[in-house]
């Protein structure tokens, strides 16, 4: 077990790079998902393809922690997005288009010996059945412009609230909005609420996975600030995304969204 004095939440995060081929082209941010043992890396769908932006990268780099009992052991881990031209991640679309969530599929096996991480599984997934208040408190965990604990790898948390009708569609697209400071490079994080009743080292639900910060085309760039809110995909689409192949998915997917990335 890593240090206890470290949050479980923290390993559940994972710090993305893109390449094509060798070279490098983005960060973003990520975490891991279970289900029936099968074990994924979430992200936003952006970060593996965005067309309209020219970022087609090829694999990605992540750093896994190696030696729990010492968190400043770390190895680079790559896995290619694409096999004989298929696609290796899942995604979702809708009538509205691309869902911007991706799953990856994780080799447990090509880990490295004593690797140190958490995975969120759907037994912490806050369900919009189940709605967070208006102004309820949340951490978005990641790696904002990439940065991070650089002697232990961990990311950082932001702090955000919920903005919108949670449970409800905004706009009737597939997400809730959050009021919170962002960055570029923190595309794909989580969105967690705190659940101190929950058992165990982890107490939290996980409520989305943060998608891109929202502004108006119609803003005064002089005379307005920002809006300073942001797009997260609820999370019971890891449902959809995580269905094995034989099993008929049962959790509606979201509608999807326009956005402009930040990875």
């Amino acid at each position: 077990m890593a240090d206890a004095s470290v949050d479980a939440l923290l390993l559940t995060a994972a710090r993305i790079g893109t390449f094509n081929g060798d070279q490098p082209l983005t960060n973003a941010s990520g975490f891991y998902f279970e289900r029936d043992g099968a074990l994924f890396l979430v992200t936003s769908r952006h970060v593996f393809i965005d067309t309209e932006n020219e970022h087609h990268p090829d694999r990605i780099e992540i750093e896994i922690h190696s030696d729990a009992a010492d968190l400043a052991q770390a190895v680079a881990f790559s896995m290619p997005l694409y096999a004989d031209g298929v696609s290796l991640w899942r995604s979702a679309e809708d009538a509205g288009g691309d869902i911007d969530v991706a799953l990856l599929p994780v080799d447990r096996a090509a880990l490295p010996a004593g690797h140190c991480l958490r995975a969120f599984g759907p037994a912490d997934l806050q369900r919009p059945d189940a709605p967070l208040r208006i102004g309820h408190p949340l951490l978005i965990v990641g790696f904002p412009l990439g940065f991070q604990d650089t002697l232990h790898r961990l990311p950082v948390v932001r702090q955000a609230v919920v903005a919108s009708a949670f449970g409800l569609r905004f706009q009737g697209l597939g997400h809730f909005l959050t009021d919170g400071r962002t960055h570029r490079g923190i595309s794909g994080a989580a969105v967690v609420a705190h659940a101190p009743e929950r058992a165990g080292d982890l107490p939290w639900r996980l409520a989305g996975v943060h998608s891109a910060r929202l502004d108006l085309s119609t803003r005064d760039r002089e005379a307005d600030e920002s809006l300073g809110l942001n797009l997260a995909w609820y999370a019971d689409v890891l449902m959809t995304l995580s269905a094995p192949p034989a099993e008929p998915a049962t959790t509606p997917a979201p509608t999807a969204v326009g956005r402009s990335p930040t990875a």
